[in-house]
């Protein structure tokens, strides 16, 4: 790699110019590729003032925005200062701004970390204390989807120069560069290092995507124990891989906050399919992405916040890059509609991804075999999927798919998160196999657009209208039927398994010794895993039915009551260890988790794992009822009432005593730590806070 200063010198008329100018240099790189030790390493030996501008930081040590930054550096620059921009910076548009600082007098350059993806990784799973607490398992498989939405930077974005390190020997070069470079030296303009201008693919990432039996010692990532919700909502140590995020095209924005990118999507609905012209059925590819594409189009605007995402499991997928290149042409969401390379099999443990809807590209017969993603979805699945198929039907039709509500007994459901598997038949073109169409692609193109139809009239069923299909009887779907005609059940709410830890508590206690701190015939108590506050428990109710607020009824009553009653008990314990806290109880509008539970928190709110708008008006706002609202309004009306949660979740920040707004968590905490504005009026009658009334209500 050409690294010398001193070769490729410019003109010296030119070169004099250049002198004293300040560098703008703009860092490009995923999380985990070295960035901010790069820059740290010039700085330390550099006799160029420089400043280092970075997100996570800018705010005063904490996270900030990308105009703080692009303010900060303005101000560095006027001064007569170098800076390095200490952002991700993957795609133009998150540069363009930063190169628009550029002027005559402002030399504008990249510095482009792109190692292989194993390296970051590695890195980013290790590391601990990350300044935008981007870190450990889920880390990884971010890591994976911002790398294939990166766009490699050219001079004519409007940079002078660009260097691209591929390896850790091309870094320690660059920061040789960069530290040689004096107040009053310049660096010869162009591309240097750079081997593959289209590149885009990082070298190394491929041997992420192997399939598990190909992986060996030698491949496997260095990796470090977790605690993360497991698919079944329970704390549990994980082992972090990076498979399977890699053709992943949700955006992940820069400016959003630290964490934000991780949030749990176990709640959002999600289809994950494979291409349903199985290669055995050898199907035109360029007509079986276009049938894709026009059918996910379709399907949009039905889908809410539903998500569909077509599974390859390799990079190389023909299918998955014609797909990609139809829907950007299309301009299809890309949030609600994205390919991802890994095992369909394997989409959260191996990669991160909750989908609680899988298909299968299924054979005639319903059974497993055959190779490919069929005998794959079968074994992962067990006996458990193979009963409850034949439950259902014993032989398809292609163009047809066939909902199988997975029983909880099977690895899928238990490890994976998956509620349903639909299995469905596309048409084949291979003579060896059955119903062969002889290459008629006017019918070939017609079933395979039934059967995305069905697949995707299946899923609707599922998601937006929460029909659990009854294990009984099988639905089988065809493409050009009505959905009415289709679905048979009864409408109830469909909880993912990773919601259920609550209810197994709630319903088997004794097998959670460690985490439940009371139990008796009615109720379950224990700390809120995540706790909001010094003090944050959980009264769970242990009676089958009663998933949310929305269900309570007033034959439910004297069981809130008792729940209010034990509340309020632990309430008393904690005040006498701490005579400065103060309580409320409540229940959330609508909970994140299966089976109604009551929050006893104090309102203190120090706690780190308070980070987002959401965590803080889900308790300080109308979203969050107190418990004695609660049992007055179901005594004297029979239900309590439910506050729209997208309206209160998305208000802005306002202290919970003074009612002052604020720009951010990091502001807001600041605040509440030192205000000692009284409570609301409000807030203090009918004993919603305690101790101050801590008299039972009724």
């Amino acid at each position: 790699m050409e690294m010398d200063i001193d070769s490729a010198c410019k003109p010296k008329d030119e070169e004099e110019k250049a002198k004293g100018k300040p560098i703008a240099a703009i860092l490009v790189g995923a999380p985990g590729s070295g960035k901010s030790t790069f820059c740290e390493n010039v700085m330390r030996g550099s006799s160029r003032p420089w400043v280092r501008v970075c997100q996570d930081t800018i705010n005063n040590g904490k996270s900030g925005t990308k105009p703080q930054c692009l303010k900060s550096a303005a101000a560095s620059l006027k001064e007569g200062k170098s800076v390095f921009i200490d952002r991700c910076n993957l795609d133009k548009e998150q540069r363009v701004d930063f190169v628009n600082l550029g002027a005559p007098e402002v030399e504008v350059h990249a510095v482009v970390l792109d190692l292989p993806a194993k390296l970051s990784i590695s890195r980013i799973v290790k590391r601990t204390g990350h300044e935008g607490n981007l870190q450990g398992g889920k880390a990884a498989a971010v890591v994976n989807r911002m790398l294939q939405n990166k766009e490699l930077p050219k001079l004519s974005e409007g940079f002078s120069r660009i260097t691209f390190c591929r390896n850790e020997t091309d870094v320690d070069a660059a920061v040789k560069t960069y530290t040689a470079v004096g107040p009053l030296d310049t660096l010869p303009h162009g591309c240097f290092g750079q081997k593959d201008p289209n590149a885009k693919t990082q070298l190394g990432i491929m041997r992420f995507l192997k399939r598990p039996h190909e992986t060996n010692a030698r491949d496997s990532v260095p990796s470090q124990l977790t605690e993360e919700k497991g698919p079944c909502g329970k704390t549990q140590e994980t082992v972090s891989s990076s498979s399977g995020m890699a053709s992943q095209k949700i955006k992940v924005s820069e400016d959003m906050a630290p964490g934000s990118i991780s949030h749990d999507e176990s709640d959002i609905p999600t289809l994950a399919f494979p291409s349903i012209s199985r290669a055995d059925f050898q199907f035109d590819l360029e007509k079986a992405s276009d049938v894709i594409v026009g059918k996910v189009e379709e399907f949009m605007d039905k889908l809410g916040n539903a998500r569909l995402v077509l599974v390859d499991l390799t990079e190389r997928s023909k299918i998955l890059s014609l797909v990609r290149a139809k829907a950007a042409e299309k301009k299809i969401d890309s949030k609600r509609f994205f390919t991802f390379i890994g095992d369909i099999c394997q989409l959260y443990t191996k990669g991160g991804l909750c989908c609680n809807v899988i298909a299968n590209a299924a054979n005639w017969r319903l059974k497993p075999g055959g190779g490919g993603v069929n005998a794959a979805i079968f074994n992962a699945g067990g006996p458990a999927l193979e009963a409850a198929t034949k439950e259902q039907a014993r032989s398809l039709l292609p163009g047809n798919a066939l909902v199988v509500p997975l029983p909880s007994t099977s690895p899928l459901y238990s490890k994976e998160g998956v509620t349903h598997v639909i299995h469905v038949l596309g048409p084949n073109m291979n003579p060896r196999r059955p119903n062969c169409l002889d290459n008629d692609y006017v019918k070939g193109c017609k079933v395979l657009e039934d059967a995305y139809s069905s697949l995707f009239k299946g899923f609707l069923s599922i998601a937006n209208t929460q029909v659990k299909v009854p294990r009984s009887s099988g639905s089988i779907l065809s493409g050009p039927s009505k959905l009415e005609d289709e679905i048979s059940g009864t409408k109830t709410k469909t909880w993912a398994p990773c919601l259920q830890a609550l209810y197994n508590i709630a319903m088997q206690p004794e097998k959670h010794n460690k985490q439940v701190l009371e139990a008796s015939d009615d109720v379950v108590v224990l700390n809120d895993i995540y706790p909001k506050a010094k003090q944050h428990l959980l009264v769970l109710a242990r009676i089958k039915g009663l998933d949310t607020l929305a269900d309570a009824r007033k034959e439910h009553l004297p069981l809130l009551m008792t729940m209010h009653e034990v509340g309020l008990r632990w309430v008393d314990k904690f005040v006498g260890e701490d005579a400065s806290l103060v309580f409320r109880l409540g229940y959330h509008s609508v909970p994140s988790m299966r089976q109604l539970h009551l929050h006893v928190i104090s309102q203190d709110f120090d706690s780190k794992n308070l980070k987002h708008k959401k965590h803080w008006n889900s308790f300080t706002t109308a979203f969050f009822r107190d418990s004695v609202d609660v049992m007055e309004e179901i005594n004297n009306h029979g239900k309590a009432t439910i506050q729209d949660e997208k309206r209160l979740m998305s208000m802005e920040l306002r202290c919970h005593r003074c009612r002052s707004a604020h720009p951010n968590i990091p502001r807001l905490k600041s605040h509440i730590s030192s205000c000692q504005a009284p409570f609301p009026a409000d807030l203090q009658k009918k004993g919603r806070l305690v101790p101050e009334q801590n008299k039972l209500w009724l």
